[in-house]
């Protein structure tokens, strides 16, 4: 994968005014868009597409402070118009093209990504690969702003406006694995990106052909594997950086790839003010 991930970063450079082909490029690895996507994102901190945009806008500002005219810089990386690339520029580098023509700046550059993997070893992941059939979560959902680091505002007002019947209910209806209440990320941006909506769903897991009562929400979960992770400590530090763990350690060394399907964290103890919990964060996963 750090390969591919290198390989991708290079196609950029040698394409930078016209979209990566994504999926040829997962195809010719032996892997899936989905994976290639949401791995980017996760050791780059910015989705494919934005850093194409910074790495445009950073060669852009080179050629206008050489020289080149705006409608030529704009058909060399890809926009339609003298005036798209204006916006995409100000976008990035916070100053118009005329103003960097006055004065030279300032400008933000994007260097050129290089992905590595170091190994250390130090600190084993307690992780166990399940199968599982096909299965459903019911519960109370919510359209939430995708956060990576922190509480969630929106997630936590969708839990604190559920009484502790609300939440024995649910907890009634369980059936199957991962038992107990669920958190539920589902519909999520394959590129991950900060600030995009996901679907979170406060339920349980249930088997695949129980009804949902009206007032709850339902996924369909569709059969494979699930790589599960386990966390412990203060709350939600340790289950972030054991997410993000997922991406900079397991993957890259195992033989195993992000599938489409709702990620899962299961919360097995916690203290009473929620300040430390142990939780499992179910991934869908298949062979690579």
């Amino acid at each position: 994968m750090i390969a591919t991930l290198n390989r991708l970063v290079d196609v950029i450079e040698e394409q930078i005014g016209e979209q990566p082909d994504l999926a040829a490029l997962a195809a010719q690895a032996g892997t899936t868009e989905y994976h290639l996507r949401r791995m980017f994102s996760s050791l780059a901190g910015m989705p494919v597409s934005e850093y194409v945009r910074r790495r445009r806008m950073t060669r852009a500002a080179s050629d206008l402070i050489a020289g080149a005219d705006l409608l030529s810089i704009a058909v060399r990386y890809g926009y339609g118009s003298a005036e798209a690339l204006t916006r995409a520029f100000r976008a990035v580098h916070g100053v118009s093209p005329r103003d960097v023509r006055r004065d030279g700046g300032p400008l933000r550059s994007q260097p050129h990504l290089r992905f590595r993997l170091t190994v250390e070893g130090s600190t084993p992941m307690d992780t166990r690969i399940i199968e599982r059939p096909a299965f459903r979560l019911i519960g109370h959902a919510a359209r939430v702003p995708l956060i990576h680091h922190g509480v969630n505002p929106q997630i936590q007002e969708l839990i604190s406006s559920l009484d502790a019947r609300a939440h024995e209910r649910l907890k009634g209806l369980s059936e199957v694995e991962p038992a107990g209440l669920l958190q539920v990320s589902a519909d999520v941006d394959p590129d991950y990106a900060e600030g995009s909506e996901l679907t979170y769903l406060h339920g349980v897991a249930v088997n695949e052909e129980t009804p949902a009562p009206d007032d709850l929400t339902a996924i369909d979960v569709e059969p494979g594997a699930w790589a599960v992770f386990r966390s412990s400590g203060p709350h939600p530090a340790a289950l972030q950086s054991v997410w993000s763990a997922t991406a900079t350690e397991w993957f890259p060394s195992n033989p195993w790839r992000l599938r489409p399907g709702p990620s899962l964290v299961a919360v097995l103890e916690r203290a009473a003010d929620f300040s430390t919990a142990t939780c499992e964060l179910w991934l869908p996963v298949e062979p690579e």
